[in-house]
């Protein structure tokens, strides 16, 4: 059922493009996005509409939990800008963008069409990336490498829940703040990063995808999962996490020489607000 209703969605009539969609100001080689997690209200689904109109590529990987099946099955939530991500999407993959899709957790309903094609949009279970300067780069979700999600995935549930229950009271949180006049603050995200055990977390996972990377072959892995966008080395193993699209508002990118980097749109986003609010006190200053 799930699946038949979202398979409708993308094929829904797509809204005429704006001027914005026709031209992307920033064009690079590859962008790897994931944990959008559609069907969510954490969902940040206008910021990333913003992100997918600004940026060209050749290849864009959906690295999973690009909808999230559990929010879903607990309490249908779809607004538009939603099915205008999903219609953005299959837009890339029409125009000529190699679009593929990696499956995650959330979104494990999708695994059962690996290697079939959904609106020029390719599904993986994973996938190995060559970077225009001759690296090989594993990509994957990264799931299937957290101890709580395999061993005791009823307790991954019970984690989710109080996840949402977080982000529902960042949401009320950044209310505030924004009739205060201050920038977004991911609550989540603090709390994650200041918890002696979270941060441990984060660290073993990300030396277990860079070990098994190792294993493969290959100088690299793209993943994401854990919500921590990072690009470091790992004993001479590229780590590469590109984030998500709920708190930190991040993407991974490859440039033409091959080049990565993490763009966070969240700091985009607050620059051109300061852009803005200068231009509107020059305005107001008398010469």
């Amino acid at each position: 059922m799930l699946t038949d209703t979202l398979m409708a969605a993308a094929v829904a009539t797509e809204p005429p493009p704006t001027e914005a969609e026709d031209g992307g100001s920033i064009r690079v080689r590859t962008v790897w996005i994931s944990d959008l997690h559609l069907g969510t209200p954490g969902c940040q689904a206008r910021a990333l509409l913003d992100f997918l109109r600004e940026v060209e590529c050749e290849q864009l990987f959906l690295v999973g939990d690009i909808v999230d099946g559990w929010q879903l099955r607990r309490s249908w939530y779809w607004p538009q800008a939603h099915n205008d991500v999903v219609q953005k999407l299959l837009r890339k993959a029409r125009k000529g963008c190699r679009v593929i899709y990696v499956p995650g957790n959330h979104d494990e309903f999708a695994r059962k069409y690996l290697n079939h094609s959904f609106g020029g949009i390719e599904v993986a279970h994973e996938w190995i990336h060559e970077t225009a300067d001759g690296r090989k780069l594993w990509v994957t979700h990264g799931d299937l490498f957290d101890g709580v999600i395999q061993c005791a995935k009823w307790l991954a549930h019970v984690g989710d829940s109080a996840y949402e229950f977080t982000l529902k009271l960042n949401r009320h949180l950044n209310s505030l703040r924004a009739r205060l006049g201050l920038p977004y603050w991911s609550l989540s995200k603090y709390l994650k990063l200041k918890v002696k055990r979270a941060v441990s977390y984060l660290n073993d996972f990300e030396e277990a995808l860079a070990k098994e990377a190792r294993k493969r072959g290959v100088q690299g892995v793209v993943c994401g999962h854990i919500h921590h966008a990072e690009l470091r080395d790992i004993d001479g193993i590229l780590y590469a996490n590109d984030g998500d699209w709920v708190e930190s508002l991040t993407a991974l990118v490859e440039h033409a020489d091959g080049h990565l980097e993490i763009l966070d749109w969240s700091e985009r986003q607050r620059a051109q607000a300061d852009s803005a609010v200068k231009v509107v006190e020059a305005l107001r200053t008398p010469a």
